[in-house]
């Protein structure tokens, strides 16, 4: 963004933090390490939390949100399915959305 404001010919002034001002080669020296802090400290913060994600699914935890149905409740909804019984009916008997019990049938 601030690439920009430069390439139209503007700066940024900030009125409150006088370090932020873009239209002195001081004030975009500072913008400039800054900017590339905040680059280096995303990709490290990425870095971990992907390899924090490894770690734990080689531990065997289980990512995204828990299931509405217990596994006993899961197999008891397919055999309904099975039987040919709504996926509407049996979505309303255990409180959940139909499509939680249509995702169970694929």
């Amino acid at each position: 963004m601030l690439a920009q404001i430069t390439a139209k010919g503007a700066g940024l002034r900030s009125l409150h933090e006088a370090w932020v001002d873009t239209t002195t080669p001081h004030g975009r020296l500072v913008v400039t390490i800054f900017g590339g802090m905040a680059e280096f400290e995303r990709e490290l913060i990425l870095a971990r939390t992907s390899e924090g994600r490894k770690r734990a699914q080689a531990a065997g935890v289980k990512m995204g949100r828990p299931s509405k149905l217990d596994h006993f409740q899961q197999q008891e909804a397919r055999k309904r399915l099975a039987t040919g019984e709504s996926p509407r009916v049996i979505a309303r008997s255990y409180g959940v959305h139909r499509s939680t019990i249509e995702r169970l049938a694929a």
